[in-house]
C-alpha cells in the first residue's frame, strides 16, 4: 500500500483497513511463536501500512498551521 492509496481512502475505509491490518499483525505474531513464518518481511510491511494509515488519519484531524 502506498501513501497515495491511503490518501484516496475515506475515513471509513481507513478505519476498516486499520482493523484488518491490526488483526493480520496479531496473527503474524502468533505464527512467529507457534510455527515458522514463511515470509518475515510481512511483519514489517504490515507495520508500515498501519503507520501510513495512522499518519494520514492524524494529518486529516490536526489543524493546519
Amino acid at each position: 500500500m502506498t501513501g497515495n492509496e491511503v490518501r484516496k481512502m475515506t475515513d471509513e475505509e481507513m478505519a476498516a483497513e486499520l482493523t484488518v491490518l491490526r488483526r493480520k499483525l496479531v496473527q503474524l505474531r502468533a505464527q512467529a511463536v507457534t510455527e515458522k513464518v514463511e515470509d518475515n518481511s510481512l511483519y514489517g510491511r504490515t507495520r508500515r501500512d498501519i503507520a501510513r494509515i495512522l499518519t494520514e488519519r492524524h494529518a486529516r484531524v490536526a489543524p493546519k498551521r
